[in-house]
């Protein structure tokens, strides 16, 4: 009788091995390995055995543009970020933080199109149809071709598309959905990757716009096998605290556009509505303030205005406390050990905070200018001006250089009524009412201050 072969399968990742381990070697994750019994073994050699049309290889002169036809969304947050619209037959993964917005951004979403004659299946799992409708009340979302499904069977799910001709179809969420043809439980690693796979070729075949909703893990990512990420077209991902009315959506990966734009959405009475005006959102120019300095980053195409704040406190420990909330604290100590070697300033003796205001993350280094600046504000009592704005990048070495469109971020400055810019280097174009500082090194920085 030849020996059972043994298969398992790790649940974090999908990594597969011939005998159990305690760490994944492929995500390093603890305790996660389950082993396949002989049906889902079969069903994992069938998938890998099925045959597929052979292609010849083309010179790439030779292969036409393949065009893609959008519809509007009728948000043009959400469409900014999917690079102008909905693409048919597109596959779009969106993950987040439980409460973030995630079913009420979709439900509205859904509503809208329904507003214009698109027909919408929205499939949910995890709540009751009862429980949709006082939330589609909420956000107005009472359309008649918007049609709702409480199912967690996959086949039931498209024998429902079977019977009606729908142009998008939302998943919430493809955790709570199951394949009959897989024994494993939702959730798991195979039946999440099968059920995409099914949903996958269901939207290329029919040119459906198939959004789905992933939860995410401890950790931050979309739970289940990475290789979820991969098989979508697009993967969106909400930030923001549930706590604050502010929600970002950044774009990791799309296949139609580029992933360098971000929406940003305002939770409201009525759901999640697209903020019209968020120049003046994160930053409070009431009053001077010791400690706090203003800068400009880049989300995607836009410039945005932010407030740093920094709070530095005699420490009485003799490893001082480094903390930072929206900003790499990497690099926050980096630029303490810049201003202790190059400035003699005593940070090895002070806990050092820094705050971006608002709740937003800095992704990018044209902050360090504002968080220095802050810093010192600090460490020394003195107020910085409400009309001075801060912009550079600090090197090791410790002078500041220059960062990418920096007019385009002064003339935002400018719009909102700044005075003054600390900047690497002049602009080529003079702003009226904005009168600009050069700064190369940091020293030159705190002879301004």
């Amino acid at each position: 009788m030849a020996k059972k072969k043994q298969l398992f399968e790790c649940q974090s990742c999908g990594y597969q091995s011939s005998k159990w381990m305690g760490k994944c070697p492929n995500c390093e994750a603890w305790d996660q390995f389950l082993e396949l019994n002989e049906s889902q073994q079969d069903f994992l050699r069938q998938s890998s055995k099925k045959s597929h049309t052979k292609q010849k290889a083309l010179p790439i002169t030779q292969i036409k543009e393949e065009f893609f036809e959008r519809f509007s969304s009728n948000d043009s947050e959400l469409d900014l970020v999917l690079g102008g619209g909905i693409v048919p037959g597109s596959l779009t993964l969106i993950g987040g933080s439980p409460g973030v917005g995630k079913s009420t951004l979709l439900l509205k979403i859904g509503g809208n199109l329904a507003k214009c004659g698109k027909k919408i299946l929205y499939v949910s799992g995890e709540e009751s149809l009862g429980q949709i409708k006082i939330r589609a009340n909420r956000l107005e979302a009472n359309e008649q071709k918007l049609y709702l499904l409480s199912e967690i069977k996959l086949q039931a799910v498209f024998d429902e598309l079977s019977k009606e001709s729908f142009d998008v179809l939302i998943i919430d969420s493809i955790q709570t959905l199951y394949s009959e043809n897989i024994s494993s439980a939702p959730g798991s690693v195979s039946q999440v990757r099968e059920i995409t796979f099914d949903l996958m070729r269901y939207a290329k075949e029919n040119s459906v716009a198939i959004f789905i909703i992933g939860h995410i893990t401890k950790e931050g990512s979309i739970a289940g096998p990475r290789v979820l990420e991969h098989m979508v077209d697009t993967v969106l991902y909400f930030e923001g605290d549930a706590n604050r009315e502010l929600r970002m959506l950044r774009g990791i990966k799309n296949r139609f556009g580029s992933t360098s734009e971000v929406a940003i959405f305002e939770m409201s009475k009525n759901g999640l509505i697209s903020a019209k005006n968020i120049s003046k959102k994160f930053f409070d120019r009431a009053k001077d303030g010791v400690g706090s300095a203003i800068t400009v980053v880049m989300e995607g195409s836009r410039p945005i205005i932010l407030e740093v704040q920094a709070l530095v406190a005699q420490s009485g420990y003799p490893n001082p406390k480094r903390s930072a909330t929206g900003y790499e604290l990497n690099r926050l100590t980096m630029l303490l050990a810049l201003l202790e070697r190059k400035l003699d300033l005593p940070f090895n003796e002070y806990d050092v905070f820094i705050n971006i205001a608002g709740g937003i993350k800095i992704g990018e280094t044209a902050a360090d200018l504002a968080v220095i600046a802050a810093i010192i504000s600090s460490f020394r009592n003195r107020a910085l001006s409400k009309d001075t704005i801060f912009m550079g990048e600090v090197s090791l070495i410790g002078d500041i250089r220059d960062i990418y469109n920096l007019d385009i971020r002064l003339k935002e400055a400018k719009t909102q009524g700044f005075k003054r810019a600390i900047v690497p280097k002049l602009p080529i174009q003079n702003l009226e009412n904005l009168k600009c500082f050069e700064a190369t090194e940091v020293s030159k920085l705190i002879d301004w201050m």
